[in-house]
């Protein structure tokens, strides 16, 4: 076996995988840098591209170094001294203390070979660190299990406790939840519907008041679900209570008014709910959006990206200038995708500027503006402002008009990176939607870095999916090929669901459409070719559309046909 190149610097890990004949040395150089640029630990990198298998390369590894193996789904996460060890340092080396015994600690690892790890554990924490192998998907589900619970303590919330929440208002100033004794028993309710819906991983609460019945609904996993319906007397108390917390004026209930409401979890988490009341006909109706910044943190290889998507994605981030474009339906994740590709760009060498309606995910080292139309801080002249500010990096929430995206066009000419958003179907029509709102052609070509169209589709629970039986029609009008119908094998929710899901999904996963435009498409548009003649040249030159993405995630077991055929029907 030849040595590897000097300039590689790879770990031991990496050193056995090549001597095993898992991967070529040009391979292991790819993949190192491909880690790199995507901010994850190697192992974690090869496991989610199903590079090598996660528990083979652990039990590998264990006979190799002679560190112990440890399946992890013998432990129960909320019992682990998860204090000792700094989050950051968690999340950095993606280990996990396990256990404590005199001046031992036991660490759960994936890599071995991070001796870096090691080290800075045993100066955080004063005590002798032992590794422990893991598997390394078992890991990530583990220390994300581990860190909810010692963080989010509201598992462990007494029915006392919710008089005594640290709730603040939109000037976050905390709001008295005991002001009036005789509502106590309303404040207790309001707030137990806010932890729960918390807990329960919700984007959004629905608060609706008919002639005779009281709703409330939360949407979880882009799907609205019944949870209560109070008594109808009550609508009027919980909903000027809301009111209240988001520091609205509760005498007005004719015009839509909009507010905030801050609740101060432990001192490490903070939820932030942006609140809409809306006058009907019965009464106010509510909805609360929960701002979690947690969502922004999630790693890129967690967005559902295949795996050339992901890398058309980063080398596009990464260039010094361009457009950067992503298109979808509200609450396709659009927001999501833009703060991870943020988070990847965030370091100290570069000034980064967003100008969003509202502002839903704050960032640190960011610098974050809340459009106000009524003041005249419009999108246009949030990014003249920003152009004065000597940027790297600017993100536009979304680009509605030609002077918004005459700016942001002009500002990836002139060596600035500009993220965006648009409302269109698929990546093709965004270039027919720029060309519309009257944006020349050549700016077009010589601006735009990529285009990405995106949906979210309900995951599969992976424990109680069931196999599915389609008839050969079916599964060939749903787009897959003949010749591959034989050894296909697909899975469909069960819908009485088990303890882990909700009817048979838990989470979401993207389905994305990732073009950059080739020479070929560039002339097409400097033509004036439609939004139909895009996507045929998109389509012959091998990029899958967002239909067939979603083909690719139900091959793989990650989704039903069901809900691909809901979130891509044309």
């Amino acid at each position: 076996m030849s040595t590897l190149s000097t300039d590689l610097h790879v770990t031991g890990l990496l050193k056995l995988l090549i001597q095993d004949g898992l991967m070529t040395e040009n391979d292991a150089r790819i993949y190192q840098k491909e880690a790199s640029l995507s901010k994850v630990q190697l192992i974690s990198y090869l496991v989610n591209n199903k590079l090598v298998d996660s528990k083979s390369i652990a039990s590998r590894s264990s006979v190799e170094f002679g560190f112990p193996f440890l399946d992890l789904d013998a432990i129960d996460t909320r019992s682990l001294p998860i204090e000792l060890v700094n989050e950051k340092l968690i999340r950095k080396h993606h280990v996990l203390p396990l256990h404590v015994r005199g001046k031992v600690l036991f660490i759960a690892m994936s890599d071995p070979t991070n001796n870096q790890a090691v080290e800075d554990i045993k100066f955080q924490s004063l005590l002798r660190p032992e590794i422990i192998i893991v598997e390394d998907n078992k890991l990530t589900r583990a220390i994300e299990a581990a860190l909810e619970v010692a963080d989010n303590t509201m598992s462990d919330l007494l029915d006392a406790d919710l008089d005594n929440l640290n709730i603040g208002g939109a000037e976050d100033t905390v709001v008295d939840v005991n002001a009036d004794v005789d509502e106590a028993p309303i404040v207790r309710y309001v707030n137990k519907v806010l932890l729960d819906a918390i807990k329960k991983g919700v984007s959004d609460i629905h608060l609706e008041p008919y002639e005779k019945t009281f709703r409330i609904r939360y949407r979880g996993d882009g799907m609205l679900y019944a949870v209560a319906s109070p008594p109808p007397s009550l609508a009027t108390r919980i909903i000027s209570r809301i009111k209240v917390m988001s520091r609205m004026d509760i005498a007005e209930r004719r015009i839509p008014q909009d507010g905030r409401i801050k609740m101060i979890l432990t001192k490490n988490r903070t939820i932030d709910f942006r609140v809409n009341t809306c006058p009907t006909l019965f009464g106010e109706k509510v909805v609360l959006r929960i701002l979690d910044p947690t969502t922004a943190q999630i790693g890129i290889e967690r967005l559902g990206f295949e795996p050339e998507q992901q890398e058309l994605f980063l080398k596009s981030i990464f260039k010094p200038y361009g457009l950067v474009l992503v298109t979808g339906p509200t609450g396709s994740g659009k927001t999501v995708s833009l703060y991870t590709g943020l988070n990847i760009l965030n370091s100290i060498d570069r000034n980064i500027s967003t100008a969003e309606d509202p502002v839903e995910i704050t960032v640190e080292g960011i610098n974050q503006v809340n459009v106000n139309v009524k003041a005249g801080l419009t999108f246009a002249n949030a990014l003249r402002a920003f152009l004065r500010q000597d940027p790297d990096v600017i993100m536009v929430g979304e680009i509605r008009d030609l002077e918004t995206a005459d700016i942001a066009v002009k500002a990836a000419q002139t060596g600035h990176l500009v993220l965006s958003t648009l409302h269109t179907n698929d990546a093709p029509q965004t270039l027919n939607r720029l060309m519309q709102m009257g944006v020349a052609p050549f700016n077009i070509v010589s601006a735009v870095n990529l285009i990405m169209a995106q949906r979210l589709a309900r995951r599969l629970c992976e424990y109680c999916k069931l196999p599915a039986d389609f008839p050969p029609n079916i599964l060939l009008d749903a787009g897959f090929k003949e010749d591959e119908l034989a050894d296909l094998v697909i899975f469909k929710p069960n819908i009485d669901g088990c303890d882990h899901c909700n009817h048979g999904y838990k989470g979401r996963v993207g389905i994305y459409q990732v073009m950059t435009l080739s020479e070929k498409m560039r002339e097409l548009i400097l033509e004036g070719g439609n939004a139909l003649q895009l996507s045929k040249l998109a389509k012959s030159e091998g990029i899958n559309d967002l239909r067939a993405s979603g083909l690719n995630k139900i091959r793989v077991g990650i989704t039903s046909l069901e809900e691909i055929d809901r979130v891509t029907k044309e």
